[in-house]
């Protein structure tokens, strides 16, 4: 059975976790085909409505294993990786109308950084670094990381982190708006559970569509934006956990949402 990717779904979350410690999480194609076959399930299964994307041990992830490339019998070759490896993640981490969060457990480099940025929520702790260290070997940004890293913290300093590979701590990533939150290593596993019950308790398919607005705001004009704001907005008012968060509100009372 494939043990590179555990998953564990409690309390209407999903916790996948990258599980090939030994070399820091680094993905090789086995891992990667199987993340997407997870997110798949993940995004199909109804008594899901949160999912956490963390991994195993001091890591979270390494970005590629490189012995996997370096190896002529099994390289599946630079198009393959991305085309059929990552890209494929990315888009799955940023369509799947469920929020995800990013608990970033460990140092996050290469992919693993840019796989970290694409979820919704990212979490890290104090002792965390992320680092786009792709040209240190002769490479350039991928997973999508010209794409979310500039809109994230301005075009100067993400192209800045990744010429010259710097290794950002998590406090930093905070403050350049990276990630959402830096936590104490001690209270980390806590906000990761608090932050997804939340989450899985409120209007799922509202926040499916925030999401959907969100990545239609990275190319839309706005009017083309608007129109999708009164879309999405009327979609949303013929909801149940609408209905029920008014009704809630009426009655001075905590609302119960089913995710419908």
């Amino acid at each position: 059975m494939n043990q590179s990717i555990l998953l564990e779904i409690k309390n209407k979350i999903a916790t996948i976790t990258l599980n090939r410690r030994e070399v820091f999480n680094s993905f090789n194609r086995e891992m990667a085909l199987r993340l997407q076959k997870v997110l798949d399930d993940c995004e199909t299964n109804p008594e899901v409505r949160a999912i956490v994307l963390t991994g195993n041990g001091k890591a979270f992830c390494a970005g590629q294993d490189l012995k996997e490339v370096t190896n002529p019998e099994l390289n599946p070759g630079f198009k393959k990786i991305l085309e059929e490896h990552y890209n494929p993640i990315i888009t799955r981490l940023r369509s799947i109308k469920k929020p995800i969060i990013g608990a970033i457990n460990g140092v996050a480099a290469g992919a693993g950084a840019n796989i970290a940025l694409a979820c919704d929520i990212v979490v890290a702790h104090n002792k965390v670094s992320f680092i786009q260290a792709f040209s240190l070997i002769g490479l350039v940004p991928d997973s999508g990381g010209t794409f979310f890293l500039p809109r994230l913290i301005g075009f100067q300093k993400a192209q800045a982190l990744a010429m010259l590979g710097d290794k950002i701590s998590a406090g930093e990533a905070e403050k350049m708006g990276m990630i959402y939150k830096v936590v104490n290593l001690d209270e980390f596993e806590e906000t990761i559970n608090q932050l997804a019950l939340k989450l899985a308790n409120m209007p799922t398919k509202a926040l499916g569509y925030i999401k959907e607005l969100f990545n239609s705001s990275m190319t839309n004009t706005l009017e083309d934006q608007l129109a999708l704001e009164s879309k999405l907005q009327i979609d949303a008012a013929s909801t149940d956990d609408y209905a029920e968060g008014v009704a809630a509100f009426i009655e001075k009372r905590k609302p119960i949402f089913k995710g419908k």
